[in-house]
């Protein structure tokens, strides 16, 4: 009963979604609130998201980015990538794509996406490009990129993780970049050629993002001092990131840097709280209590068994692929990637114990699945972190994601099965 509840509960919160007839953070907290007041969740935890680590990670990085803004370092940079790339969509497209899933692969991509997104909104305020056709590529760059390397994603983690746990051999470091390099070269080809016509090509959003961000661009300092400050704080801020083995956590990371920022007074404590984009931090901190409710109620589980039903007794590396695929990948859009990971991976070992087939294969076809979150906002950071500035809606990665992800379903239909056989 629980299990259908919550079912219920998530059909409703995905059509207020896609329909925004509530604004989006207002539905996420209604999800919160309706999964504690149906006692899926303890009611005194529904609002813990946001303390979450990921939250302050979010806005740590925010106030990073909104230094590199405000002292002119991030227009600086944009001026030299427009000179160096030119003004053309594409190039700037490719370039963006480019330079987030490279530095995705190694780094955090939620700290890359926040950082790489003031560059952005100034290349395309120099450039006159609406940032409305750069943003959601770059944060799907900084998706993909994300599946190069184990420490790409967290979903990579808890797939070689949960086969050391089975007594199996994890993935190794750069293993992954046998699928990870093709879906991303081939992610990045669609957008430049084919997704950019599914982009919202007017800003129209009610907020001027254009103005905004040639404002924004206008108003910095230039104060070459304070721009070597930012350049100096960010840079190890990402050694700190890429170097994070627990020691020193990313969110703490953040925290550090913004308040180094604001000591050295690259900019104001009040310019520091405006760049925090409150949606994106209720968005993902009202999603949480859904996701843990799907989790405990058994509702994901419900999910998972029923496609799994659809493989039959003697499934073909075909079958495996897509099954587990859409499952992943379909979970992954409603609720966080790890989340999903986490529930599926050991559900992968029982799976590929079940009817015989190599475990290695069964979790990265899970793990791949798991980090194609692009047809929604909500299913990871880096798309709630372009949802504001790039004034999108609900439907804008519905109709530029969906196909996106096909993509690199095809992609993993050629390469996994091969890579990684299912019944050596």
């Amino acid at each position: 009963m629980a299990a259908i509840t919550c079912l219920v509960i998530l059909a409703v919160l995905c059509f207020f979604f896609v329909t925004e007839l509530l604004p989006l953070a207002v539905t996420a907290m209604t999800g919160a609130l309706a999964v504690g007041l149906a006692g899926l969740v303890p009611l005194r935890d529904i609002f813990n998201g946001l303390s979450n680590g990921m939250v302050i990670l979010m806005a740590g990085m925010l106030i990073v980015g909104a230094a590199m803004f405000h002292t002119g370092l991030a227009q600086r940079i944009s001026e030299w990538v427009v000179r160096h790339v030119g003004k053309s969509e594409n190039s700037l497209m490719l370039v963006c794509m480019g330079v987030g899933a490279v530095m995705s692969s190694f780094l955090s991509n939620v700290g890359m996406t926040a950082s790489l997104l003031p560059i952005v909104l100034g290349i395309c305020s120099a450039s006159k490009i609406s940032p409305r056709r750069q943003l959601m590529p770059m944060a799907f760059g900084c998706g993909l990129g994300g599946v190069i390397t184990v420490m790409g994603t967290p979903s990579n983690l808890i797939a070689s993780g949960t086969l050391a746990n089975a007594g199996f051999k994890g993935f190794g470091f750069f293993e992954f970049a046998w699928i990870g390099l093709p879906v991303t070269v081939a992610g990045i080809l669609y957008m430049v050629l084919v997704g950019k016509r599914f982009l919202p090509t007017d800003g129209a959003t009610g907020k001027g993002i254009d103005e905004e961000a040639a404002v924004a661009a206008q108003a910095s300092t230039n104060d070459p001092r304070k721009m070597y400050a930012v350049a100096v704080i960010c840079m190890a801020a990402l050694v700190m990131l890429a170097a994070g083995t627990g020691v020193v956590p990313e969110h703490v990371t953040a925290v550090i840097a913004a308040l180094l920022l604001v000591s050295s007074r690259c900019l104001t404590e009040r310019q520091a709280f405006e760049s925090i984009d409150w949606v994106t931090v209720f968005l993902f901190a009202g999603m949480m209590p859904v996701t843990i409710a799907l989790d405990s109620s058994g509702a994901s589980r419900l999910l998972a068994e029923a496609m799994l039903g659809m493989m039959g007794e003697r499934p073909s590396p075909v079958m495996i692929t897509s099954v587990l695929f859409f499952l992943s990948c379909g979970l992954t859009q409603i609720m966080s990637n790890t989340a999903s990971a986490a529930i599926l991976c050991p559900l992968g070992i029982s799976i590929a114990q079940e009817i015989g087939a190599d475990p290695r294969a069964v979790l990265m076809v899970i793990a791949v699945g798991t980090s194609c979150a692009f047809a929604t906002p909500v299913g990871t950071p880096p798309n709630m972190l372009v949802l504001v500035p790039g004034g999108y809606r609900f439907r804008d990665y519905v109709i530029t994601g969906t196909p996106l992800i096909l993509v690199c379903f095809l992609v993993s239909l050629l390469v996994i099965p091969y890579v990684w056989p299912f019944f050596p």
